[in-house]
């Protein structure tokens, strides 16, 4: 089976940060978003990772070589980012049979381990939300099959929200529905949304499950992003234990880089301190600090510090992209 990752978009929502590094590479818990998500599918077997890529692919690209290098893996650009399914489309001659999609911000838990077993033509994975009016959102008959996908819906009567997982037994299947809703210019708000390709299959007879995750985490705005770091820290990601704690105090759970130098300084909980960066008489939770950020004579919570960003006599909450620099006397 193959796994298609679209990651091609602009991080809007992230910016400062995303000025200057593609979301995927985001630091949460100690580990790129990226890792994260590849770290989802080990329990199954992956004959090649098809990475869509797009704003600053370079680097996103460079990373998973280095990081991963034993991953079969191939990268495809989305030049016009004009949506999902003409990003699925790159990969139309590289797919046969099953596969599965999966966004590249998007961290779930769940049984994937299923899927090897599976007689099911496809399955959406979804998870219940307070308000569902910025998903795509799934209604199901009383056997549980899907009759309906719905994108960015304007009423909140269907909560049953699409996480960005799919799979399809039949992958080229997808992609002809895609070249049917782009030839129709079946467009959602200006963009060709994959709810609208997928609908088209149920509306042709396919039979889709809705299988709800244990856990759906977003990565995409700087509020969800550490509600996702502190979820990790919580559920694994924690490494207190492991650090030498000489000259400073810890509140588990945090996630510590080896290569940080922290002095007269209290960090946590869940904050995750990223290599090389250099705290100095400071209190630092909820909060991200990414490589190299130095902080000094400051109270930081419910920040996200890019890297090397200077902070320099400070209590407040931050949003700072790289190499910036704040001081106060």
């Amino acid at each position: 089976m193959k796994i298609i990752i679209p990651l091609a978009g602009f991080g809007s929502r992230l910016r400062p940060h995303t000025f200057s590094k593609p979301k995927p590479l985001m630091n949460v818990a100690g580990t790129p978003v990226i890792g994260h998500v590849l770290n989802m599918f080990k329990d199954i077997e992956v004959e090649e990772f098809i990475f869509i890529t797009g704003y600053m692919g370079n680097q996103i690209q460079e990373h998973i070589s280095t990081t991963y290098p034993n991953t079969n893996t191939r990268f495809l650009e989305q030049q016009q980012l004009d949506g999902q399914s003409p990003a699925i489309l790159l990969a139309k001659d590289f797919v046969t049979g099953p596969m599965l999609i999966g966004f590249a911000d998007t961290i779930v838990e769940t049984d994937l381990t299923k899927i090897n077993t599976t007689t099911d033509e496809a399955i959406a994975w979804v998870k219940q939300v307070t308000d569902p009016r910025r998903f795509g959102v799934v209604i199901r008959d009383s056997d549980g099959y899907v009759t309906q996908i719905i994108e960015k819906p304007e009423s909140m009567d269907n909560n049953l929200a699409v996480v960005g997982f799919y799979y399809l037994r039949d992958s080229q299947m997808l992609m002809s529905a895609i070249e049917q809703q782009i030839n129709n210019d079946k467009q959602t708000k200006g963009e060709y949304y994959l709810a609208d390709a997928m609908q088209i299959l149920l509306d042709q007879g396919m039979q889709m499950q809705a299988k709800e995750v244990d856990v759906w985490k977003d990565c995409g705005k700087p509020e969800s992003l550490l509600e996702t770091n502190k979820h990790l820290l919580e559920h694994g990601h924690d490494n207190s234990t492991q650090v030498q704690a000489d000259g400073f105090v810890i509140v588990p759970p945090v996630n510590i880089h080896v290569d940080a130098k922290i002095t007269n300084s209290v960090i946590g909980p869940h904050a995750t301190i990223g290599a090389d960066c250099t705290i100095t008489s400071s209190i630092i939770r909820d909060s991200i600090l990414e490589q190299g950020a130095q902080i000094e004579d400051a109270v930081l919570t419910q920040s996200l510090i890019g890297r090397y960003t200077k902070v320099r006599g400070q209590s407040s909450t931050l949003n700072i992209g790289d190499q910036s620099a704040i001081e106060f006397e």
